[in-house]
């Protein structure tokens, strides 16, 4: 997979599997334009690729409320935008009695209204070139239940139908749109969550327990599949939906 001469945006890069895809991308060639919330780890993952000699720029905003300036100063800096990646999200834990109005709300705004408007401002300048490619970072959670999980598990579903919206929409214009599907993945945030459990090793072991291939995902392993559902050899697929769960959602 080659993306020189490509210009990436990823949303939420500041760590995790944004910053593992923004480094894998920056690798192949592709100049990449970094958000997140946080200036400190946004401008860690910039560094970490132009140690790598990859170009990169941070883009401070927040999906919710800077979509448009976010995608702006993108093409504003490299010219174009070739390839969007909405990756920022939330995960509230909680059933729906345990769930606020706030956090509901603030859940829908970033998992959901935050990909709506960067793809709506990208596909602007997509659609001029007449090529694009979105990828959305959805959620096994947005295809089957998973108890304690509910506004999450909406937000997803939602950001599914939202795939197969622009999908349709924009394939005349040479756009494409797909969404990656992780199941439960391996991250520093998740290994803090587990430490901070009344038992971490029951809480991990019950994780794992309910995977089929009895282990947990690894960043890179759903980084690749971005790059996959972004590269030029997929081009005959939009539209669609990639699990990479370990075969949670086949049971």
């Amino acid at each position: 997979m080659n993306f020189k001469g490509k210009v990436v945006l990823i949303t939420g890069a500041g760590s995790g599997i944004g910053r593992k895809a923004a480094m894998m991308f920056a690798e192949r060639g592709a100049k990449v334009a970094i958000n997140d919330v946080s200036e400190e780890k946004g401008n860690e993952t910039v560094e970490m690729i132009k140690n790598q000699n990859g170009e990169a720029i941070f883009v401070f905003g927040d999906v919710s409320k800077d979509a448009e300036k976010i995608v702006e100063k993108t093409v504003e800096v490299f010219g174009k935008i070739d390839i969007l990646v909405n990756n920022a999200g939330i995960v509230p834990y909680g059933n729906a009695e345990e769930t606020s109005d706030e956090e509901f709300q603030k859940t829908i705004d970033i998992n959901v209204k935050g990909p709506f408007l960067l793809s709506k401002h990208a596909v602007k300048y997509m659609k001029e070139q007449r090529s694009g490619v979105i990828v959305n970072i959805a959620s096994e959670a947005g295809l089957i239940g998973i108890p304690r999980r509910c506004v999450y598990s909406i937000s997803k579903a939602a950001l599914l139908g939202l795939t197969r919206s622009f999908a349709v929409d924009y394939v005349q214009y040479g756009i494409r749109v797909n969404a990656i599907c992780p199941g439960t993945t391996y991250s520093q945030g998740l290994a803090e969550r587990v430490r901070s459990s009344a038992n971490p090793e029951e809480t991990m072991n019950k994780m794992v327990s309910r995977i089929p291939m009895k282990r947990l995902g690894k960043e890179e392993e759903i980084a690749f599949a971005i790059l996959f559902a972004a590269c030029d050899e997929a081009s005959f697929m939009t539209g669609s939906f990639i699990n990479i769960d370990g075969g949670s959602t086949m049971v």
